[in-house]
């Protein structure tokens, strides 16, 4: 019999085969689908390309080679763990088995994304939903932030006496807003507790509010500098973050139906 056939030693305990001899067709074969060989371990070009799939980056040379020589090193450190026995410890079996669930649940979550894309319709309604609920106007306040009552009525009395409300803003229980002398920037009043923009549109513009406004922050002392025109992006720039947000209310849903139907004691 020729010494270039391939013969194959069938195991019927483990069903495993074993190759006793490979002619040099077989071997050229085998070594032009593998990038590397490490102490005898081959890497192999499938996956590599499993690597550019997963990373869904431009197939180029460049990125090939960066993917190759990491593969390379992990392969060398895997190697030398074996060696020391660490792949057989209860705590690295333990992670082991943690990340290959995480990356099986995440897999089932995906799988059921691509059974349920996201359409431009439901993009659309949720986009309208969203500026209806903004509303046609938008309002540049300040405030200041107190704990007390009394407090709140001080600063208004300081105001009527000319104080700059900049200046009383720096005493604000806001820090945030506080060392920008107050300024909340332009909002909905949607983006408001009801108390506070309640009060708030009800001003005039360059008015505050003569009486403290309570919410469950504290006193407030509000300030409006104008109003506009709601300034809603257009579809296409908060089409990905609607898509996304859609996606995570689906996923949401689909985790709480299968925990609804699991039988959990």
């Amino acid at each position: 019999m020729s010494r270039f056939l391939l013969f194959f030693v069938v195991s019927l305990a483990t069903g495993s085969v074993v190759s006793l001899a490979a002619g040099p067709a077989l071997a050229q074969n085998k070594a032009e689908n593998n990038v590397a060989m490490v102490n005898d371990k081959a890497i192999s070009k499938a996956t590599v390309d499993q690597f550019i799939q997963q990373l869904g980056q431009p197939d180029t040379p460049e990125l090939r080679d960066r993917i190759k020589e990491q593969l390379i090193e992990r392969e060398v450190f895997l190697q030398e763990a074996t060696k020391r026995g660490i792949p057989e410890r209860p705590d690295v079996k333990f992670q082991l088995d943690f990340v290959r669930k995480t990356a099986i649940i995440q897999n089932l979550f995906r799988d059921e994304a691509k059974k349920h894309p996201v359409t431009d319709q439901q993009v659309q309604t949720e986009y309208d939903k969203q500026k209806a609920t903004q509303g046609d106007k938008e309002y540049h306040a300040r405030h200041i932030l107190v704990e007390k009552e009394d407090e709140a009525k001080d600063v208004i009395e300081q105001l009527k006496k000319g104080a700059k409300f900049e200046d009383l803003a720096k005493k604000s229980k806001d820090p945030g807003s506080g060392s920008r002398g107050g300024d909340l920037g332009w909002a909905a009043p949607s983006a408001y507790v009801k108390g506070f923009s309640d009060a708030m549109v009800k001003l005039d513009k360059g008015k505050y509010t003569e009486t403290p406004v309570q919410t469950q922050f504290g006193y407030h002392v509000i300030l409006l500098e104008d109003v506009r025109s709601t300034q809603f992006p257009g579809l296409d720039q908060v089409k990905g973050q609607i898509t996304e947000s859609i996606q995570n209310k689906q996923a949401q849903a689909f985790a709480d139906d299968l925990k609804k139907k699991a039988k959990i004691q």
